[in-house]
């Protein structure tokens, strides 16, 4: 004998409904003997509850709702049910829904709905559904029956979430299964008491109804079909990346159920575990899936956790004072205190000194207990022997259950670090004695965070996701998109590393998803963006979001975008960027971020400050961790000045060269942007802050090469009109390095605490000497590299090798959080 149980989401549609008429007849095809249990359609439940509060409120809306629910059935039996056979079909459902009304009337004229009122209420949905399943079938050539389970199941007359009398249940199943010569279609979640008045078996009750059933009539298998492939390793509204859990105990669903999993249910595990019947969860929808079966015995998985449920808005109530400590009857008295308002303990803490505890409750009863509590122990708070009860509220549980972590060592670490990285705390932790279940309280803010980074540390532990969020879309930011988008399926399998765009910014408009952007079409979606840009509102919704491994990227040269770097950092997010402006401010900011950094445990990676894709930031941290000592720092560390003083050769005039560099794309739409020098001047405080120098900007030298006439030009067609006109003043320098077989370098220099900018001759000796093309080049003279400097050299401006540079740092990023 199997047992079979349809959800509300399972016979809630036509299409839903074919599919339970197929799995039964799979059955029937392989000669299975069932049992068909079924629960209300979706959301009869939730509409006949709002009817009854309706009703008790004397507002007669409640009519409207029942005739939504009448129309569903009735269209439902339109759809599977000949016509010459659904006028007798019709008139049982009318007759049922006339009974329905008189009650709700009832209920309007007393202004009471009682729990006994609410279970008679609520029952109609399952008879509604049944009936109408039955008749289905019926027209399906199956021989099936509506079988009402109040006749088979009785309990006591706790209304509302009645307590089954197994005896007396079981000889009416014993006598039922005796007679029984066709399918059975059976309501779940109702039943009755000896007197034959209504009650309903609570949270998940058809479940619990099928497993009644099961065990009464001794079934090799329970069946529970709903709309999931199985128990999942974690919620998948939270948990992108969770997937079925093939197998699991009946201890470990126990565990998930009371801590939040909603597919199976504690009440339904008890009858099939006394009675070792094996549970199946299967997808009604994808029935070829095998789902998760429930049994005796777990195989252990090499997660070593099995999965993770959450209960969130609760409360924690922490007890303190030293008046607790070795007090016989302490606890009994807290617990029986909190017993008397009717209030279940989800968690409890105990500190091994004995002189504080911590209980987790519902949010919705935490402010009772807390008041109940200080009540009752105000003699004591008064004596000074325990402090008044502390309340948190707005927080969530999140428990990792499973056998496997009875032997397993480092699990906790394992979580921890995971957690740290992303900037999580925990608040309080408890591990039952089972050793099944961990169990960690968090803000509710962290819930979806946490599970996400637990997830991915137990189950996904060769996989890293970065969710990253971008701001600056323009050269850089769209080719390091491309670059994203080219090499995210040799990432993905070479690597592990899943990267997600979940935000886009440029100047105009802003696009975040919550789960990620389509690379193949961003430009039109960011371009179709309803909302503007506001960076304020982009940090917020990042913020709010709280995406684990969060990373921001600022592709921009923009300072107010740095001014929203410290609000970042503080959220626990990464940043990458190449825009120095931050930390070529004053000192005490630039040292500010790099404090929020550490303390956050997150990373602010710039690289792309100084060198475009050259590794100049690290080695230079390289150099100073390892004990060297830094002499000097000489750098031609603009791509825009190595092109012009490169090329400035021959006949060609100095304007002429500018000209072809703003051409070519080298410079920036003004070219007097880069001729200024102040970018370099950036770069080479940056390096002599790295070295430990407390320098500001203006304490670097720099020795603007432009005449004045031609700084101050109106537009830029008069700024490069001046240049010519002046061509005479870079001529003469030129002339001048020719004939002492020089060449003119622009050259950052950093030494004896003192930086300086501008333009300077080298010889042949020279390590600047032979540079070309747009490369920078850097030289750091060292301790240890005093004879021969350490040269960095390569292209050092250009899209692809910043975006190139900027990406490294993105993966280096998802090295760190897998440490």
């Amino acid at each position: 004998m199997k047992i079979l149980k349809f959800g509300g989401t399972s016979v809630g549609s036509p299409s839903a409904i074919e599919h339970v008429i197929n799995i039964v007849q799979k059955n029937l095809a392989l000669d299975k003997k069932i049992i068909v249990v079924c629960s209300a359609m979706v959301e009869v439940t939730n509409k006949l509850l709002q009817a009854g509060e309706l009703a008790a409120t004397s507002n007669t809306n409640y009519t409207e709702i029942i005739q939504e629910i009448e129309t569903k059935h009735i269209e439902t039996i339109k759809k599977f049910i000949n016509p010459h056979d659904q006028s007798k079909v019709i008139a049982r459902i009318k007759c049922l829904i006339t009974q329905l009304e008189d009650l709700l009337q009832g209920i309007f004229l007393l202004h009471d709905f009682s729990l006994r009122s609410q279970d008679l209420i609520l029952s109609f949905g399952e008879q509604l559904s049944c009936y109408i399943i039955s008749e289905i079938m019926q027209n399906a050539n199956i021989t099936a029956k509506f079988v009402d389970s109040r006749d088979l199941i009785k309990t006591d007359s706790n209304f509302g979430n009645a307590r089954v009398n197994f005896e007396l249940t079981n000889k009416n199943l014993a006598q039922f299964i005796q007679q029984l010569n066709y399918v059975p279609i059976i309501t779940g979640f109702i039943a009755s008491t000896i007197d034959n008045e209504t009650t309903t078996l609570g949270r998940g009750g058809s479940d619990y109804t099928a497993s009644i059933i099961g065990a009464g009539v001794h079934a090799e298998i329970i069946e529970i079909w709903t709309d999931v492939d199985g128990v999942m390793t974690a919620d998948p509204r939270y948990v992108k990346n969770a997937f079925t859990i093939p197998n699991i105990s009946y201890q470990e669903a126990m565990e998930l159920s009371h801590f939040g999993a909603k597919i199976i249910y504690s009440p339904t595990l008890y009858p099939a575990f006394i009675n070792n019947i094996p549970i199946q969860v299967k997808n009604t929808f994808n029935s070829t899936h095998p789902g998760t079966l429930v049994s005796e015995k777990s195989e252990l998985s090499e997660s070593l956790g099995k999965g993770i449920s959450s209960i969130n808005k609760v409360s924690m109530l922490t007890l303190r004072g030293a008046g607790m400590i070795g007090v016989p009857g302490f606890l009994g008295k807290v617990f029986t205190t909190i017993a008397q308002k009717n209030v279940n303990v989800i968690l409890v803490t105990q500190a091994s000194s004995e002189n504080s505890i911590c209980i987790v409750v519902d949010s919705k009863d935490g402010l009772t207990i807390e008041n109940t509590i200080n009540q009752e122990f105000a003699n004591e708070i008064n004596w000074g022997k325990m402090d008044k009860v502390v309340a948190k509220f707005n927080l969530s549980v999140v428990s990792i259950i499973g056998q496997g972590m009875r032997k397993a060592s480092g699990i906790l670490g394992k979580i921890f670090a995971a957690l740290g990285k992303n900037g999580i705390n925990i608040i309080a932790i408890a591990q039952g004695s089972s050793e099944l279940n961990i169990s960690l309280v968090v803000d509710n803010f962290e819930l979806n965070k946490s599970l996400n980074v637990i997830h991915e540390a137990l189950f996904d532990a060769d996989l890293k996701t970065l969710n990253l969020f971008m701001v600056g879309v323009g050269r850089i930011g769209s080719t390091l998109l491309k670059q994203i988008q080219e090499t995210s399926k040799y990432l993905l399998k070479e690597k592990n590393l899943k990267i997600n765009i979940i935000g886009l910014a440029n100047s105009k408009k802003m696009l975040i998803h919550h789960t990620e952007i389509n690379l193949s079409s961003w430009q039109d979606k960011l371009a179709n963006a309803a909302t503007s840009v506001d960076m304020s509102k982009f940090v917020i919704k990042m913020q709010q979001l709280n995406l684990p491994n969060t990373v921001f990227i600022d592709c921009t040269s923009n300072k107010n975008i740095t001014s929203y770097y410290e609000e970042i950092l503080s959220a626990n997010i990464s940043i990458v960027t190449p825009n120095k402006l931050a930390n070529s401010s004053n000192y005490a900011e630039y040292k500010n971020l790099e404090q929020l950094a550490t303390k956050n445990k997150v990373k602010f990676m710039y690289e792309t400050n100084v060198g475009a894709g050259l590794p100049v930031i690290n080695t230079l941290k390289n150099l100073k961790f390892s004990g060297d000592r830094i002499l000097k720092i000489e750098g031609v560390l603009s791509g825009t000045l190595s092109y012009i003083f490169n090329n400035f050769k021959g006949d060609k005039t100095f304007s002429q060269t500018v000209e072809e560099a703003k051409h070519n794309g080298y410079t920036e739409p003004d070219p007097r942007d880069d001729l200024n020098g102040t970018d370099v001047a950036r770069k080479i405080l940056i390096l002599a802050r790295e070295t430990g120098s407390k320098m500001e900007l203006s304490d670097v030298k720099l020795a603007n090469i432009l005449p004045e006439v031609c700084r101050n030009a109106k537009t830029i067609p008069d700024f490069f009109a001046e240049l010519e006109k002046n061509n005479h003043i870079f001529e003469e320098q030129k002339k001048l390095a020719e004939q002492k077989n020089n060449v003119l370098r622009f050259i950052a220099k950093y030494e004896n605490g003192e930086a300086s900018v501008g333009l300077e001759m080298v010889d042949s000796t020279h390590p600047f000497y032979f540079l070309s093309g747009s490369d920078n080049i850097i030289a750091f003279t060292t301790e240890r590299y005093k004879e021969r400097p350490l040269v960095i050299q390569g292209p050092g401006a250009g899209a692809e090798v910043t975006a190139s540079g900027i990406f490294a740092e993105v993966i280096a990023i998802s090295s760190y959080l897998s440490k």
